[in-house]
């Protein structure tokens, strides 16, 4: 094999899991490698033509709080109605303010390098959702689908 290849899985679809598939594809595209990312279940939604991706802070023990809220807010806390909505504004202000790309802006990187984005069929299938609700530039495929391109990777990661 003489070329680096770089296959992906995302399964996550919120602003902060968005984040680590496209830095780790358009990264890899840059140094070289073919590029393949599986967008599945709730990774689907990276591809869709219009993005509203929040940031979980129950589903997110870890992440660092405002106002050392880490050391005295209980994760409990983070159910009230109303942070969803604070947090994923104060992520999104955090990443202008520090000038990272948006997520946009990295999906459109990996597709100019000729990363291959293929959205999961069965996914697609059961959800009910529609292949006009995603960007036009990717391909649709299954599982089999990203076995070809997984079998003669040198990487494949799970995120």
């Amino acid at each position: 094999m003489d070329s680096k290849r770089l296959t992906i899985i995302a399964t996550k679809g919120t602003l902060d899991w968005a984040y680590p598939p496209f830095i780790l594809a358009s990264t890899a595209a840059a140094l070289g490698y073919q590029v393949t990312m599986f967008f599945t279940f709730y990774g689907l939604q990276l591809l869709k033509k219009k993005l509203d991706l929040k940031v979980s802070p129950l589903g997110n023990p870890g992440m660092p709080m405002p106002m050392g809220m880490n050391s005295w807010f209980p994760v409990l806390g983070t159910a009230i109605p109303g942070m969803e909505t604070m947090m994923t504004g104060m992520m999104k202000n955090t990443i202008k303010s520090k000038g990272v790309a948006t997520i946009e802006e990295l999906r459109d990187l990996c597709l100019e390098a000729d990363a291959k984005l293929i959205g999961c069929q069965m996914t697609i299938d059961l959800f009910d959702m529609k292949r006009e609700d995603f960007i036009d530039d990717i391909d649709i495929g299954g599982a089999a689908t990203y076995f070809e391109h997984a079998g003669e990777a040198n990487v494949n990661l799970f995120i």
